[in-house]
């Protein structure tokens, strides 16, 4: 099944916010209050922010890709 540029997108962009989502909710176990200075809480809670989205943008693009990947393999056979 062939999915358009459309439908590619949408699904990229859930994918996303899954995964970043997924991987915030998985940081959270991390005692950084031990490592964190006192009275920086705002760039401790940025910090995590952009933790999240780098963690979570990796595992939604393999993902994507190994979707992709198995999409093509028929093509290897033709």
């Amino acid at each position: 099944m062939v999915l358009l540029s459309s439908e590619q997108a949408l699904i990229a962009i859930l994918a996303n916010i899954f995964f970043i989502g997924i991987s915030f909710y998985a940081l959270q176990v991390l005692m950084m209050d031990k490592i964190i200075k006192k009275n920086r809480v705002f760039q401790a809670q940025l910090f995590y922010i952009l933790v999240s989205i780098m963690i979570g943008s990796i595992v939604a693009n393999f993902f994507l890709n190994l979707t992709n990947w198995s999409n093509q393999l028929p093509f290897l056979f033709e």
